[in-house]
Formats: C-alpha cells, structure tokens, sequence
C-alpha cells in the first residue's frame, strides 16, 4: 500500500468540495504544509483555534482540515509572537498541514448546507442563492482514425469527458475528411497542391469553458496534424433546480408543527452552545416549508421570503434586519450560533476523506464558538 500524502488528501477535498465555487473574497485550499508529506491521521475541525492547533498536536495528526480560514482577514504578519503566526508556527513546527473548505463547502452538494437541512429535518432541495452553473463547452474533433484513441486519452488527461460520475465518455463517427495543403504547409499525410482525402473520426465530448485554453492546448500536441480541424459549442445549464449547487437549502418538514415546536427540534438537533436557540415570530403558527443557510445568514432574509418558506434558519442575525423582514410580512426565523450550524459539516467531510483513502480521521469536538456564558435575570 503506497503512502497517502497532503496532496491526496488536497485532491479529495477539493473533488468534494470544488475551490472554484468559493466566493471570490475567501481563501480556501492549503495554508501551509507539503503536499508531498504522508499523512496518516487527518483531524476535523470548525475553526483552528491555538485550543485546536494544540489538540491536533496531542492527537498526532499530520493534518487538520478546518472551515473556516485562518488567514482570511488582512493579515501582514504570521510572527510568532502575534495568534494566528503562533497558531501557524505551532501547525508547522509539529508537522501539521492545515487545509480550509469555506464557501466552496457552502455551496457543493453534499455539502455544510446539506448537513444543516437535514439535522433540522428536512430533505436538502434548492438552493436560496443557487450558484451560476459554469458553462459546459460540446466539442467536435477531426482525428485521423488511425490516430483517435491516442488524442482521446491526451483530451480526456486534460479534463474532458466527464458527465457526472462518469469519465471518458464521447461519441466517434466514421467518415472521411479532405483539405488540399497549399505553400507553406507541412502535412503529415498529403502532397503540396493536391487534393487529399482519408478516413476519419468526429470525436464528441464535453468539457468545462474554464478548460478551453487547456484543452486545445492538448489537442495540438497530441493532433498528429499542424491545423487540428475542431469545432466548440457553448450549451445551456440543466436548469434542474433541486439539484443545483448554491448557498442555503430549501426543503420540507414530514408534518406541520408550530413554530415553538419546530424551535425545540432545531435545539435537540445541534450541537448546543451556551447562545442556545431562539426564534422571532408568533410561537404557535405553524410551519412546513424551511430555509436555512449555514453561517451568517441575514443577507438572505429577503430571498428567504420571496421563496415563500414558513420558517428560515440561520445565524448570526441582527436586530434591525429581522424586525424590518417581520414587519414585511416575512417568514418567522430561527437564529443558531454559528458554530452550531455549521460544526457538523466536519463529520461529513471526515466521512469523506476516510471513504476515499485509508487513513485514521479524528474530529475536535473543542467548542470554538466565541460566547461563553448566556444570562437571564433570576426571580427574587
């Protein structure tokens, strides 16, 4: 059994969880540490806190993949002597690899939404914000049939063919091809002048648009002729809704309950935090249809509403955007810590990992939420 490295595991959590989908301002991927090192115990974690930095270290992992980014906030120095440098010089001194999976995590399927939605109790369906789909390229390849197989593996090594969990696919179509090479050319098969004509195959594929540059590169080093003949069409995204990568979910309760109700289960449900749960709208109505978007939510009050849903949840809400999005007929809303909503994403992408390379996963169960203490006057 050969070694798994840092890279392995990079490459596991970046299929998983595509980078490209990360908001533009995140910064998701290795923070540090060799993609050539072998791993033998990745740890989970919310936040890499020095706690958790410290807790990886006592647990002998050679690598700790975390949510959120450490190094995401104008940061100008990792000295030692400042937190996030002694967190970062703890990681590499000890050997530790750190990796982060933010929004990129948000929105993949499955992904920290999915987890959400189905601890509240719902079936994930779309998304509040679905992602703009990339656009697919379908090409048309012109091959010397005696040369087809070769440019495929070359085209299909540099990323095309891949239609949902299937790869290599194309479809070949015999026939014949001609061109008449002129002064200057250099052809491989064909005289200068003359009219030439040879067996050939159409070779059609997909790709993504971001591997046009690629691709084409890779079929004029693999092409055995100087001018490739090749056509490329942009088509249109599936559309499917349900099925769409985004921020938050959408989905439906088995039964109505009251918003009380449905408030006490998203409490049993999550880890709990000394913030606890708490609700805004009238207790006793009832609810079915749920949002809920991991994290900091209060940007999505809004398209909450214009879904329609009887109840969204989410964290980190603020006083005037939820009295405001009450007072507009919108639906009653839940507010969960933080890191309540999304700590439970770490068990998915430990399951993951651990289904797809043979190494030890731990989770640190450490609670990085910042609030400690939650208060309330005692009757005299």
């Amino acid at each position: 059994m050969s070694a798994v490295r840092v890279g392995d595991v990079r490459r596991v959590l970046d299929k998983a969880y595509p980078p490209h989908l990360a908001e533009k301002w995140d910064a998701v991927g290795l923070i540090c540490g060799d993609p050539a090192d072998e791993v033998r115990t990745v740890a989970f974690a919310l936040d890499c806190t020095q706690e958790v930095a410290d807790r990886a270290v006592e647990l002998g992992a050679d690598m700790l993949v975390v949510h959120h980014p450490l190094l995401l906030r104008g940061v100008e120095s990792v000295a030692a002597d400042t937190p996030k440098g002694k967190v970062v010089h703890t990681l590499i001194k000890n050997g530790v690899a750190l990796f982060a999976a933010h929004t990129n995590a948000d929105k993949a399927r499955p992904g920290v939404n999915d987890k959400l939605a189905e601890l509240v109790g719902i079936t994930p369906g779309r998304p509040i914000v679905p992602e703009v789909p990339e656009t697919i390229d379908k090409w048309g390849v012109h091959i010397p049939a005696g040369s087809a197989e070769q440019v495929k593996q070359a085209l299909f090594d540099a990323g095309a063919g891949h239609i949902g969990a299937y790869s290599h696919c194309s479809f070949d179509i015999a026939g014949a091809g001609q061109f008449k090479p002129e002064e200057g050319a250099d052809p491989v098969e064909g005289d200068i002048g003359k009219l030439h004509r040879g067996d050939e195959v159409r070779v059609e594929f997909v790709a993504p648009a971001s591997l046009r540059a690629t691709l084409i590169a890779a079929l004029h080093e693999a092409h055995p002729y100087e001018e490739p003949a090749y056509d490329i069409v942009e088509t249109a995204g599936s559309g499917n809704l349900d099925t769409a990568l985004g921020l938050g979910r959408l989905g439906e309760l088995p039964r109505e309950m009251t918003l009380r109700e449905f408030t006490q289960q998203v409490a049993n449900a999550l880890p709990e935090t000394a913030w606890g749960i708490r609700a805004a709208g009238d207790p006793e109505q009832t609810v079915r249809t749920v949002a809920v978007s991991s994290g900091a939510g209060d940007s999505f009050l809004a398209a909450a509403s214009k879904l329609g849903v009887d109840v969204y949840v989410t964290s980190d809400l603020r006083h005037h955007p939820v009295d405001e999005h009450l007072r507009a007929g919108g639906p009653a809303v839940i507010d969960t810590a933080h890191w309540a909503s999304e700590f439970p994403w770490t068990a998915q992408a430990s399951d993951i990992v651990e289904a797809a390379l043979e190494l030890d996963t731990e989770i640190i169960s450490l609670r990085t939420d910042p609030w400690t203490i939650s208060a309330h006057p005692k009757e005299s």
